[in-house]
């Protein structure tokens, strides 16, 4: 151990008295602060619509991501138009005055090619998506549900149809997701490129439902199968997508697949009966015999359906870049032999 009793520690000066400090000058200016306001009240869309003058007239064939990137476009600016005039006379919402008490969901949009099944453009459908990630159950939703149908349902009316050589239509509802009534208040962000110059600083309050909130699939369901009751149709216990209509000495079964519909039945007038009833209630779209269904290919045939996925297996090797790929008949090296191991099973079974 050291001993530092011997140190002396250097005497330090003492400092003159500080002079007292004067307080700051008060200020004259009329500033004043503002309170924070939250992060929901900035509502007006940073971005800013593209000029009908500098739009690009031919049409791509990609799938834009964001909305300035979309809007470069005269077809893709044509669909935004589209959807906000289908949206505007389904009164799907009313803006109102925003208060920090509201959850206030995003919006985007979602653009997406309509192709054929050869692979032909048929149209550019760009949808307004609600940021339904930010919802909160038991303030703006409370209970969810899809109607997809199963796939075993589908190959027993499949196979039902074909044996008793029934036609099967395929129905279109167009803009389901936006018939369904919603129950719970909703606002939302004014859409992006669509922003009310007279009331920027407004949410809009839905009245109807909007893809991407959490109960549009349940909305849509519950106004397909109330109409679907009450023409006299039944839903199955075993599969809830599944509808019966049965009068004694005709039967139909009607499928449903988020908004796309199949229908088949024992009598092919009352089956038009039927869609035209329908088409009074929803606005559809009546594409004759199926064709396309669940990414299934549908050919009708004298010896029944023949289904195929070509077009599916090509999404495929698109996405992973083996569409220059040569075929083969086996993905298995047809040089390697394979050999079972020497020793014996002890229990063949």
């Amino acid at each position: 151990m050291v001993d530092l009793s011997f140190y002396q520690l250097p005497q330090v000066s003492s400092l003159p008295p500080s002079s007292p400090v004067s307080p700051p000058a008060r200020s004259n200016h009329p500033m004043t602060l503002k309170p924070r306001q939250p992060k929901t009240a900035n509502l007006v869309a940073s971005t800013a619509a593209t000029s009908a003058s500098t739009r690009v007239l031919h049409s791509p064939s990609f799938e834009p991501i964001a909305f300035s990137d979309a809007d470069r476009y005269a077809v893709w600016n044509n669909a935004m138009c589209d959807e906000i005039a289908a949206l505007r006379s389904n009164h799907t919402w009313s803006l109102v005055p925003f208060h920090s008490s509201m959850n206030v969901v995003g919006s985007r949009w979602v653009y997406r090619i309509k192709r054929r099944v050869d692979g032909s453009i048929e149209r550019y459908k760009a949808r307004l998506v609600a940021r339904g990630f930010t919802q909160q159950e038991g303030i703006d939703y409370s209970e969810t549900f899809s109607p997809v149908i199963k796939q075993a349902t589908v190959r027993l009316v499949f196979s039902i149809a074909v044996s008793r050589n029934w036609k099967i239509h395929q129905l279109d509802i167009h803009n389901a997701f936006l018939i369904g009534v919603l129950t719970k208040e909703v606002y939302m962000k004014q859409p992006p490129g669509f922003v009310d110059s007279s009331l920027p600083s407004h949410v809009c309050k839905l009245h109807k439902s909007l893809y991407g909130l959490k109960q549009a699939p349940r909305a849509w369901y519950t106004c397909l199968s109330d109409f679907l009751l009450s023409i006299g149709f039944r839903a199955s216990k075993v599969d809830t997508s599944l509808f019966i209509l049965s009068d004694g000495t005709n039967i139909f079964y009607l499928l449903v697949y988020v908004d796309d519909i199949l229908l088949t039945g024992s009598n092919s007038a009352m089956l038009h009966h039927l869609i035209q009833l329908l088409s009074s209630e929803f606005k559809l779209r009546d594409l004759g015999a199926f064709h396309y269904f669940l990414g299934i290919e549908v050919q009708s045939t004298g010896m029944g359906l023949m289904l195929r996925q070509h077009k599916y297996i090509f999404d495929i090797l698109t996405r992973a870049g083996m569409t220059s790929y040569k075929p083969v008949d086996t993905p298995v090296s047809p040089s390697k032999v394979i050999l079972l191991p020497d020793h014996s099973f002890f229990d063949p079974t």
